[in-house]
């Protein structure tokens, strides 16, 4: 069989590969915190038929003979690059401004990492996620049956802004405070951030969230107080922006235009097919 075929079988592999990524990163377009994905290829083996020679006192050198076996996947990365901010006048929907993620915990207490700010409040009064984990903040206070603040909850878990609060903000370094009845500001913790050596190495777990792989790294911070967790500003993390939320990075007119690429380059493999199966037939006729 003719080598050409299979390295058509490689390449429309590839570009179909290219062409789901591009197509999830259309689909979320307008994901808030979605950080594109991005194809690269690399060249299969090549098949020497001649090796190099040297050049000799009265001859020059030759070069390798070799004829390629098609293309592979090199990688499909993940595009950290910072997202445009939208403004929503909304105290929860938060942004990061530089480096870090959001941190979240679920109830069996596993953490995943984000930057999609858009929180909310369940009926206990906590800051969660749309998908109910909730957010992790250093020194959160804790509500009782009757509304009273009950006390300061632990170094590292969830917070509540209590029902007698008249209003809350959120600052640049992310201290939540609320008004209480009396009129008085009250501090009600601050938001914890992770930051990790190679953010393009986090795994993707869907809803928007990541966790640590074998090639992300650990967390930035110092194991004590916040077991491995910082503030806004530490280790090198941004700050984060209250009232906006941080959309998805792509680039509609890049996508696209690879879109086309993946498409042609899918076309040129099947022809590469169709002109060997011509040169097999031709082959095969030769016996008639």
């Amino acid at each position: 069989m003719l080598r050409s075929l299979y390295s058509g079988i490689s390449g429309m592999k590839n570009f179909q590969t290219k062409l789901d990524v591009t197509g999830n990163n259309i689909a979320n377009v307008n994901t808030y915190g979605y950080k594109k994905g991005r194809v690269t290829f690399s060249d299969l083996l090549s098949q020497t038929s001649a090796g190099a020679t040297a050049p000799a006192a009265n001859a020059g050198g030759t070069n390798a003979k070799q004829v390629g076996l098609g293309s592979q996947l090199a990688s499909i990365d993940t595009i950290q690059t910072q997202g445009s901010m939208q403004t929503t006048n909304r105290t929860l929907d938060l942004s990061i401004s530089g480096e870090g993620f959001f941190v979240l915990e679920d109830g069996a207490g596993s953490q995943s990492y984000t930057r999609a700010g858009n929180f909310y409040l369940d009926a206990n009064r906590n800051i969660v996620s749309s998908e109910g984990q909730i957010l992790q903040v250093a020194n959160g206070i804790q509500e009782g049956a009757n509304g009273a603040v009950t006390g300061t909850g632990q170094a590292v878990g969830g917070t509540v802004i209590p029902s007698s609060a008249q209003s809350f903000s959120i600052g640049s370094n992310g201290t939540i405070t609320y008004v209480d009845a009396n009129g008085d500001t009250q501090n009600a913790g601050q938001i914890l951030m992770a930051k990790v050596s190679n953010p393009e190495g986090l795994t993707k777990v869907g809803g928007n969230r990541y966790q640590l792989s074998a090639n992300s790294g650990d967390l930035a911070g110092n194991a004590l107080p916040y077991g491995g967790l910082v503030t806004s500003g530490d280790v090198g993390t941004g700050t984060i922006n209250s009232g906006y939320l941080e959309m998805s990075n792509v680039d509609l007119s890049e996508e696209f235009t690879d879109m086309i690429v993946a498409q042609r380059g899918f076309q040129a493999n099947t022809k590469i097919i169709t002109t060997s199966d011509e040169i097999l037939q031709e082959l095969v006729n030769l016996k008639r």
